[in-house]
């Protein structure tokens, strides 16, 4: 009775009984592994550290070097410094993949395959911006990896993780992709894969598959505090790797566009002050003088929301598009300007291997000093001299923070404000004007000069 009772209730809710064991079965990763797992590589990497001296810290004419010469342990003038990463075969005749930061300066690269093999490996290129290297062996018909599409990966998908955490050859883990397209501090070129697959040191180089056995990524970094996994990993999507891969295949070297602009994120206050429905674009904060942005007319307040036809979503979408742009070939860039949009054609320039392509903006006394109440500040306006400086013309300084607004938005003691929108504040009367004509309650932006930075804050307007 209790049997035929429990098996009415579960087709009354809609479930059955086989669909229930259904949705608790676990994927079963050992195809994908046994299909994909040779591919995977094992990268020790050696570097060779010379010493300058053969005892710590005492030159040849020192007093005591004799002394210590005599009765100390003398130190090597070499020394051999070894690291552990991971990688993948992409073509049967010897190319891998793998981080360039397993890699780098290394004098001696062993690479090691399923079936114990060892070969010496020649490093082809490494982009650091990146963190790619494209590695060769000399070998024939080895086992390659298949390339899938990360952009069709889905959020909470499984993936697998095959490598050699602190050493440890061909180690499977498994988890689901937590979110995608992260930008993380100092990686400007990188939409990175989140998941929260276990990755270790050794992990580094080594691929993320999708449930296909396709490889969508490359894993790089790891969030921790304790030096394991926390659950927080990061994968360079293998599209962005690929491209890479093939210029530093043909050239040894990747070349990337950059029209030389400052930006920063669109805050939805930010958004209402310059009439925009929604905070979606690429906020421009500065221009480079002479810069391809400068020649082709783009100015400070305006917004970039589509760059050579690719729909530029967030701030940090914009860099990535710019960089992958050949140089010296001509774009259409969309952008939001005094309440419309403007379309304007801009020439890529080449960025130079060690210079910015986009930079991201983080987030003094004058002779009269006045308090703006409907901004909550007291400021006043430049010297002559303080100007020359800061090669600018017009401006005010922030002498106090006095409302709350004004803290809220994040202003501070010292900053110089330069335009309001995208009108140049030249006096501290021409500033007071444009603020009685603009509508009570809602915000406005103001470009401040912070230290060697321009940024946009935005600021509600007192309704009193």
């Amino acid at each position: 009775m209790l049997r035929r009772f429990a098996a009415l209730f579960l087709l009354a809710t809609g479930v059955t009984i086989s669909s229930m064991a259904h949705a608790n079965e676990l994927p079963n990763f050992t195809g994908l592994v046994e299909k994909q797992g040779p591919a995977v590589v094992n990268i020790s990497s050696t570097q060779i550290i010379r010493n300058p001296q053969t005892y710590p810290n005492i030159p040849e004419n020192d007093p005591f070097y004799d002394f210590f010469k005599r009765f100390a342990p003398q130190m090597p003038r070499e020394q051999e410094s070894q690291s552990l990463g991971s990688g993948f075969v992409i073509s049967a005749d010897g190319y891998i993949m793998t981080n360039a930061h397993v890699v780098d300066h290394a004098d001696k690269i062993t690479v090691r395959l399923t079936d114990k093999r060892e070969f010496s490996a020649k490093v082809i290129g490494v982009d650091k911006r990146t963190d790619v290297a494209l590695l060769k062996i000399e070998a024939s018909g080895l086992p390659i990896i298949t390339k899938g599409d990360p952009n069709k990966l889905k959020v909470g998908e499984w993936v697998v993780a095959i490598g050699s955490p602190f050493g440890f050859d061909s180690s499977v883990t498994a988890g689901i992709v937590s979110a995608k397209g992260r930008s993380l501090p100092r990686d400007n070129f990188v939409p990175f894969i989140q998941t929260d697959v276990a990755i270790n040191p050794g992990n580094s180089g080594g691929p993320l598959f999708n449930m296909n056995g396709e490889v969508v990524g490359i894993n790089s970094q790891i969030y921790t505090r304790s030096g394991g996994s926390m659950g927080l990993s990061f994968a360079i999507p293998i599209d962005v790797a690929m491209q890479v891969a093939d210029q530093l295949r043909t050239s040894g070297k990747v070349t990337r566009g950059r029209i030389g602009v400052t930006i920063q994120e669109l805050t939805r206050e930010l958004a209402e002050s310059f009439g925009l429905s929604k905070p979606s674009g690429a906020l421009i904060s500065s221009v480079e003088k002479g810069a391809p942005a400068d020649k082709a007319g783009i100015e400070a307040s305006d917004v970039i929301l589509k760059f050579d036809g690719k729909l530029v979503d967030n701030s940090s979408d914009l860099p990535r598009i710019v960089a992958a742009t050949k140089p010296g070939s001509k774009v259409v860039v969309e952008l939001w300007r005094k309440g419309a949009s403007k379309k304007v054609t801009v020439e890529i320039a080449q960025m130079p291997e060690e210079g910015n392509l986009i930079r991201s903006a983080t987030n003094q006394d004058g002779d009269v000093t006045e308090t703006v109440p409907r901004l909550g500040i007291s400021v006043s306006e430049l010297s002559k001299e303080q100007q020359q400086e800061l090669q600018v013309t017009g401006g005010l300084v922030v002498e106090e923070i006095e409302g709350a607004a004004a803290r809220a938005a994040g202003l501070h003691q010292g900053d110089v404000l330069l335009a309001i929108g995208n009108v140049q504040i030249r006096s501290l009367a021409q500033f007071n004007e444009i603020l009685k004509q603009a509508s009570k309650g809602r915000n406005v932006a103001l470009l401040v000069r912070r230290g060697d930075n321009v940024l946009y804050v935005a600021i509600r307007l007192d309704e009193k």
